[in-house]
């Protein structure tokens, strides 16, 4: 999928790109598998900002897809490749051979008209979704389940992909785009191929103003604040804040780990990304 550059008319034309959205087939998301999406605003039920930088961007209406893919053994169409405001990757409309209509993660690769089916049975192509013990080895993988019957956690973003490396009893070991190898039950599900729009790390988005359209609002340093609001922040002119990197709250920040030792599924990972 190609990305558009634009003639500098304006400072903002010169560095702004644009997905072309050629993949894309269908304008009208479907109204039957829409929800309406409030915004939180970055607060809590309580009130409290408990995500700062968040507010504001344009109303979307949210698409349900379906992470699990427990349709198994019923082929599906492909009737539409859609964009979505939610995500960065496509979304694929399917259509059941029982007449049920489903969104799932648009695999690179899928057309309007292709079949697609999910279950012990499916055939090893891009698109289908099996258990990881019908998988063959160094297959590239998308959507992974961790818990089985929970659908997909990981390997969601636009362009991401996994490996299947080793398969050890009822363990597999996958290696993740971080290049992190972790472990999961065989039963747990998968879906073959790479995730589509894989040129979306190559959109600069030129102005302040396409990221308020997103909902993320300006960062404030914390040295150009006050020492009331930060502890980085005060000094005689421009200072770099006299201690090392922390948060509004005192926590170190910039390579301060905060992953906890304690956490159960340390013990399926294989191997860090560092």
């Amino acid at each position: 999928m190609p990305v558009k550059s634009f003639r500098p008319t304006t400072p903002t034309q010169r560095y702004k790109t644009v997905s072309t959205f050629e993949e894309v087939t269908k304008s009208k998301p479907e109204k039957s598998l829409c929800v309406s999406l409030s915004k939180t605003g970055g607060r809590n039920n309580s009130g409290s900002v408990m995500v700062r930088r968040r507010g504001g961007g344009h109303k979307r209406l949210y698409r349900i897809i379906d992470f699990k893919r427990d349709k198994d053994n019923i082929p599906a169409r492909v009737a539409a490749i859609e964009y979505d405001p939610n995500r960065s990757a496509r979304i694929a409309l399917l259509f059941y051979a029982d007449g049920e209509k489903r969104y799932i993660l648009a695999p690179e690769g899928i057309k309007v008209g292709d079949s697609l089916m999910s279950g012990e049975k499916a055939e090893i192509r891009v698109g289908n979704t099996l258990p990881l013990s019908k998988i063959p080895l160094g297959t590239q993988i998308h959507n992974i389940e961790l818990k089985i019957g929970r659908g997909g956690q990981i390997v969601r973003g636009a362009g991401a992909v996994a490996q299947l490396m080793a398969r050890d009893g009822s363990y597999v070991q996958i290696k993740l785009p971080s290049g992190e190898v972790r472990m999961t039950r065989v039963e747990c599900k998968a879906t073959i191929g790479q995730v589509s729009n894989a040129d979306h790390n190559n959109i600069n988005y030129g102005k302040a103003g396409r990221l308020r359209w997103l909902g993320r609002r300006p960062k404030v340093r914390g040295v150009a604040m006050n020492p009331i609001d930060h502890p980085m922040g005060g000094g005689e002119g421009k200072s770099s804040g006299g201690r090392h990197p922390t948060t509004p709250w005192g926590k170190p920040t910039k390579g301060y780990k905060t992953r906890k030792k304690s956490k159960k599924s340390n013990a399926l990972i294989v191997k860090r990304r560092k």
